[in-house]
C-alpha cells in the first residue's frame, strides 16, 4: 500500500512537530493535523509562523516552508479521518485522577474516543498508528472497538511511539537514532508495517527502523523513559551524598561517565525531571506491574519517582533554610518555569514545585520565563489546587523583563537551563538585590566561582 493522504488526531507537542517534518521530507503525502480546540489549530494557522502554538528551534520555519503545500491544520475531523490511507492518533494520555488507578495508570478515555470516532466516520481500509504513549496491550483495545463498531473495513494496527526530547524536538524527527514500528504479525500487518517504513524511509537510513510486534514496540516506549529517568533520579541521590561529604557531583559524574558500560548521558544533577513523559510513564510502568502482581517490580520503579520528589523538596527547603529559616514576605526571584530549556512545555516543571512550596512559605515570588506565558504559569499553580486562581495572582507575579524579577529580590533560584541566563549581567543584578544576595542554581548552569566574587552567597546543587 503506498501512503497519498496522512491524517493526525491531536495537534500537541508529538503531533505537531512530527507531522510537519513528515510533511518535509515526503512532499507526494498530503498531511492533515485535526485537533477538536479551535484555539489551538487556529495558532498552528497564524500567518505569523511564530506565533505556532509550539515554540521547538527550527520548528516555526518548517511550518512555514510546508503549510498551504501538503501541511494542513483543521478542526474537521471527519473530513480528514474519511480521506486519509494512514491515521496516526496523538492525543493526551494523562494520569488518571479518578477510580480505578487513580494517581498511576494512564487515562484512555481520549484514545478510545478517537477509535470510536474513526470507527464511525471511516468507510475505507485504514492503518491505525498509536502514537501517544500507551500501556501494552492498548492497540488490543483499540482492535476490539473499531472491529465490533466500524462499518466492515480493514483496520491495521501499528505501535509508533516517539521518543523525541523537547528542544530538540526537530533535530531528533530529521536524525532519530531509531524509528520504532510495531504491528501485527499477520501478512496485512505486515503490510502495513511496510507502508509505514517506506513513509520514514524517505529521509531515516533504513538500518534505523526497527519493527517488532505490537506489544514490544507499547512496552519500549514505557521503558526507555523509565530508563533515562531512573538515571536522573540516580545522579540527583547522589548530589545529596555530595553536598554533605562536600564532594562535587560534577567531579563525580564525570568520573562515572567516562565508564563506556555507564556512558555521560542523563548524568547531570538539577532540581528534579519535569515534561510530559517521565513520570506519567513510570507510573503507568508501576501500575502494570502491580495489576500483574509484580509488587518488587513497582517498587523498584516507584522509588524513581520518590526520589524526583525529594529532589524538588529539598532544594526549596534549601531555600528556607538558608534565607535564615524564614521566607515570609521575602521576595524571590524565579528564573524559568519550563521543565527543560528550549521549550515552553511546563508539564511536571520542578518549578512548579519549588513554587508551590514557598507560596506555602509566605513568600513572595516573581518569575520570568523567556518563551511560558503567565496564564500558562497560573493554570500550573491552580492546577495543583493548594490555593484559589485570585490567591496565585495575588501571591505570585509574572514579568518579562529579568531585572524587575530580580529587582529587591533577597535570592534568586534558576529553575530552567536558559542559555540566555548565561550572557546576564550577573554584577548589575546584584547590585538590584537586597543583600545578602542569595542565589539557587538547580541547573547547575552558572559559574559559582565567579558569582561569588561579585558577591553573591551561592547555592549549586551537588556541590558541598
Amino acid at each position: 500500500m503506498k501512503v497519498k493522504n496522512i491524517c493526525c488526531i491531536g495537534a500537541g507537542y508529538v503531533g505537531g512537530p512530527t507531522m510537519t517534518m513528515i510533511a518535509a521530507k515526503c512532499p507526494h503525502i498530503k498531511v492533515t493535523v485535526v485537533d477538536i480546540n479551535e484555539k489551538r489549530i487556529a495558532a498552528w494557522n497564524d500567518p505569523e509562523v511564530n506565533n505556532i502554538p509550539i515554540y521547538e528551534p527550527g520548528l516555526s520555519d518548517l511550518v512555514g516552508q510546508t503549510r498551504g503545500n501538503n501541511l494542513f491544520f483543521s478542526t474537521d475531523v471527519k473530513a480528514a479521518i474519511q480521506a486519509a490511507d494512514m491515521i496516526f492518533i496523538s492525543v493526551n494520555t494523562p494520569t488518571k485522577t479518578y477510580g480505578v488507578g487513580k494517581g498511576m495508570a494512564a487515562d484512555l478515555k481520549y484514545i478510545e474516543l478517537c477509535a470510536r470516532q474513526i470507527a464511525e466516520v471511516a468507510t475505507s481500509d485504514k492503518i491505525i498508528v498509536e502514537k501517544s504513549t500507551l500501556p501494552v496491550r492498548t492497540a488490543e483495545a483499540i482492535r476490539s472497538i473499531l472491529d465490533h463498531t466500524g462499518n466492515g473495513v480493514q483496520f491495521d494496527i501499528l505501535s509508533n511511539p516517539e521518543f523525541l526530547a523537547e528542544g530538540t524536538a526537530v533535530s531528533d524527527l530529521l536524525h532519530p537514532d531509531r524509528v520504532l514500528i510495531g504491528g501485527e504479525q499477520t501478512e496485512n500487518g505486515k503490510r502495513a508495517q511496510k507502508a509505514l517504513v517506506d513513509v520514514y524511509s524517505n529521509w531515516v537510513p533504513k538500518e534505523r527502523i526497527l519493527t517488532t510486534n505490537v506489544w514490544s514496540s507499547e512496552l519500549s516506549k514505557l521503558t526507555a523513559n523509565a530508563f533515562l529517568a531512573q538515571r536522573v533520579s540516580s545522579i540527583n541521590a547522589l548530589s545529596e551524598l555530595c553536598e554533605v561529604t562536600e564532594a562535587d557531583v560534577t567531579e563525580v559524574a564525570r568520573a562515572i561517565g567516562t565508564d563506556t558500560r555507564i556512558g555521560a548521558k542523563f548524568l547531570k544533577a538539577s532540581v528534579g525531571f519535569g515534561g510530559s513523559c517521565f513520570q506519567k510513564d513510570i507510573l503507568n510502568l508501576v501500575y502494570i506491574a502491580q495489576s500483574y502482581g509484580l509488587q518488587e517490580v513497582a517498587d523498584y520503579w516507584e522509588q524513581v519517582i520518590i526520589m524526583n520528589d525529594h529532589q524538588k523538596r529539598r532544594f526549596a527547603k534549601k531555600i528556607v533554610k538558608t534565607l535564615f529559616h524564614t521566607v515570609s514576605g521575602k521576595k524571590i526571584a524565579l528564573l524559568g518555569w519550563a521543565f527543560k530549556k528550549d521549550t515552553n512545555d511546563t508539564r511536571e516543571s520542578a518549578a512548579i514545585y519549588v513554587a508551590d512550596y514557598l507560596l506555602n512559605e509566605q513568600a513572595a515570588i516573581t518569575v520570568y520565563d523567556p518563551k511560558v506565558t503567565a496564564e500558562q504559569i497560573y493554570s500550573d499553580l491552580n492546577y495543583l489546587g493548594t490555593r484559589t486562581d485570585e490567591e496565585n495572582r495575588r501571591l505570585l507575579q509574572v514579568v518579562t523583563d529579568p531585572l524587575q524579577a530580580v529587582d529587591q529580590a533577597h535570592a534568586v533560584a534558576v529553575l530552567t537551563e536558559w542559555d540566555e541566563f548565561l550572557d546576564y549581567d550577573w554584577k548589575k543584578i546584584h547590585e538590584h538585590m537586597l543583600k545578602p544576595a542569595f542565589l539557587f542554581d538547580g541547573r547547575m548552569l552558572l559559574d559559582q566561582e565567579m558569582l561569588q566574587t561579585i558577591g553573591f552567597k551561592t547555592y549549586t546543587i551537588g556541590k558541598g
